[in-house]
């Protein structure tokens, strides 16, 4: 995933880190924070509850609804 060629305003991640290792998902995640810190938008779509921590808003869906949306701080 080379992303940093340009910044882009907008980044769709459909299960970023799903066939990664433990190490390079941990890299993904720490790129995607740098790029979402230096004003990138990130919509990521996940299973992981590990990815998700890395988010400062979670709309979990579930059959197509919204049951749960849960807003939070920046991570330091």
């Amino acid at each position: 995933m080379n992303i940093k060629v340009n910044t882009p305003k907008l980044i769709l991640a459909d299960e970023p880190t799903g066939n990664l290792d433990s190490h390079n998902g941990k890299e993904v995640m720490h790129m995607l924070t740098e790029l979402n810190k230096a004003g990138t938008t990130i919509i990521m779509v996940t299973h992981s509850e590990h990815d998700a921590s890395f988010a400062q808003q979670i709309v979990r869906m579930l059959d197509g609804q919204t049951v749960l949306e849960d807003r939070k701080t920046v991570r330091p």
